[in-house]
């Protein structure tokens, strides 16, 4: 099993020494991968009809995702980037296609695209997407976005888009993987369809039926739920006892990666206990702790 580590984007602050430390200690540890979540706009909760339900606002820190990686890629050697997800519905796929390819060249092929749908709609509303269009125009941004990858010029036409003989370079000297993340049947089926992976935000006995029934609609579409990479998630703040069982439990389910989230908030909206951590050291030792636990 891969171990990963969560970002804790909304409390290692905007000191870039800081985050090539906290970089550098999870290479030094023996992570395999970096997760970062994804979030271009925080919005004011209250007052909204429908009602916001995600853990994020208005006051919330949130690193963009490519410009981060980049950065890191030039300050380690060997860890890999997952965004864990690019929101890409309210994102321009050809952008998201040479973004990504960039990031990948510069870090020697050590970048993995996650992508979903997301849950704030006055983001979207923000950055000029369609909210009630996002299943659709995701399916088709999947589409340009390998297109561009895997060709020098593309002439692509859709109700989302047209690309009119044109193409990206640098393209990427490899095929990157697209994971998916989410937790609805829609998800799912689009990653039975299109991924190459996909991340839990959790990996307990609910997490695990939906990573079943992932493999069912896999194999639905004649691919083998074998090559298939699964990643759960648990969060610091549960303790050593909860986080050897999840990761057991895991393991046995098949699961290929496994990521410690450290950061307080997402804790907290989980209904778990706040990790309380409250400098980069502190951070950096609660990574030491999880991975001599379970590693």
């Amino acid at each position: 099993m891969h171990f990963g580590v969560v970002l804790p984007t909304c409390e290692i602050g905007t000191d870039p020494i800081a985050l090539r430390d906290w970089a550098q200690a999870a290479e030094a540890l023996g992570y395999s991968h970096i997760v970062t979540y994804d979030h271009v706009l925080g919005a004011e909760h209250a007052g909204r009809e429908p009602a916001f339900w995600g853990p994020y606002t208005e006051r919330d820190d949130f690193h963009e995702p490519f410009v981060l990686f980049g950065y890191l890629a030039g300050v380690t050697s060997t860890i890999e980037f997952e965004t864990g997800i690019i929101i890409l519905p309210q994102r321009q796929a050809a952008l998201v296609a040479k973004q990504a390819a960039e990031v990948d060249l510069l870090s020697g092929g050590r970048f993995r695209l996650g992508v979903g749908s997301g849950w704030n709609y006055v983001e979207y509303e923000s950055l000029g997407a369609e909210w009630e269009q996002r299943g659709d125009l995701l399916d088709d941004q999947i589409a340009v976005i390998r297109a561009l990858w895997e060709n020098d010029v593309i002439d692509y036409r859709s109700e989302f888009h047209r690309i009119d003989r044109a193409g990206i370079r640098p393209r990427p000297a490899r095929r990157i993987p697209i994971w998916f993340g989410g937790y609805t049947p829609a998800a799912l089926r689009r990653a039975a369809r299109h991924g190459d992976g996909f991340t839990f935000g959790d990996s307990g006995p609910d997490t695990v039926a939906l990573a079943d029934r992932l493999r069912e609609l896999l194999a639905d579409q004649g691919r083998d739920p074998a090559e298939f990479a699964l990643e759960g998630e648990a969060n610091f703040g549960i303790g050593p006892d909860r986080w050897t069982a999840l990761v057991d439990g895991a393991r046995a389910a098949g699961f290929t990666h496994f990521s410690i989230n450290c950061q307080s908030t997402t804790c907290e909206w989980g209904g778990n206990p706040a990790a309380d951590l409250q400098s980069t050291a502190e951070h950096i030792a609660a990574l030491e702790t999880f991975i001599t636990s379970v590693g």
